[in-house]
């Protein structure tokens, strides 16, 4: 549990510092505004998805399964 937390806090802030190095860095970068726009996109959706990946690791550390489901796994 402590080490799922800690690997969490870690993933958060690595994840933190290159979105904010993205947003920074994205201006000084010449390109049209549809691929900027895009990149932008997927940016939300890069984070969406380990935010998601987050959310998973504390319900799996949370969620206690039945008895019976543990002899099939």
């Amino acid at each position: 549990m402590i080490g799922t937390l800690i690997g969490i806090i870690i993933l958060l802030i690595i994840v933190g510092v290159v979105w904010w190095a993205i947003q920074q860095l994205l201006p000084l970068i010449p390109l049209p505004e549809p691929f900027r726009q895009i990149i932008y996109v997927l940016m939300i959706v890069i984070l969406v998805l380990i935010v998601l990946f987050v959310i998973l690791q504390l319900l799996s550390t949370v969620v206690v399964l039945p008895p019976w489901l543990h002899s099939r796994i």
